[in-house]
């Protein structure tokens, strides 16, 4: 690997900062193996809790457990504005330049549980109908999926959580069809799915095939 490294910087002219880089090793490892490589590779020992590109190094089998920290990070944000007087345009402007921008990396990567997307809307929905006090939640006129109805037919215009999600798994699903012979594709596929289809790739099936051109 430190090879693989080496050869990696003198082609491409970049090299690897060793100080920000971490190894995580599996339980198994004995405590030796892991201070000699980590000494040969010059790079630190973790317990795989930190985060990179905003997600936890280490996923789980609980999707919802593990994507929770984007329903915090929604509902963080929802609390610092709810002291200040915000006027229902104001509000509209939140949630769609900030609120709906939040979970955007996540949902063009993973397919996202019901319970998940749910709750997220249920948070934008409070947030939109909330009055301008912290103590009253307002009354709810309208579920969130009228309100996400464009706005020449009626509604608000704000995200189909739920059809933005299966939308961008589906451009990554076309990508990985429609260029094949590409390296992130064969990679993926020797080393992820070598005999079968990524669950979440043959979830959007459909709405690949509906918009194939």
């Amino acid at each position: 690997m430190k090879n693989i490294l080496t050869t990696y910087e003198a082609a491409s002219g970049k090299a690897i900062n060793l100080q920000k880089s971490e190894m995580y090793c599996s339980r198994n490892t004995p405590t030796d193996y892991k201070k000699h490589l980590a000494n040969i590779l010059r790079v630190r020992q973790v317990l795989g809790t930190r985060k990179y590109l905003v997600f936890p190094s280490i996923i789980g089998r609980s999707k919802k457990a593990t994507l929770k920290f984007v329903n915090d990070r929604i509902w963080n944000r929802i609390n610092t504005w709810s002291s200040r007087c915000l006027s229902q345009a104001g509000r509209e402007i939140l949630i769609k330049s900030v609120l709906q921008s939040i979970p955007s990396y996540v949902i063009s990567i993973f397919l996202l549980p019901v319970t998940l997307l749910n709750e997220i809307k249920k948070m934008l929905n409070s947030f939109w109908w909330g009055q301008n006090s912290t103590n009253s939640r307002g009354m709810h006129w309208l579920s969130w999926e009228p309100l996400s109805v464009p706005k020449i037919f009626g509604g608000m215009g704000f995200k189909n959580l739920k059809a933005f999600n299966m939308a961008m798994i589906g451009k990554q699903a076309w990508k990985l069809i429609s260029n094949q012979d590409s390296l992130i594709t064969r990679l993926l596929k020797v080393r992820y799915f070598p005999h079968s289809v990524w669950r979440n790739l043959w979830s959007v099936r459909e709405v690949v095939n509906r918009g194939l051109r």
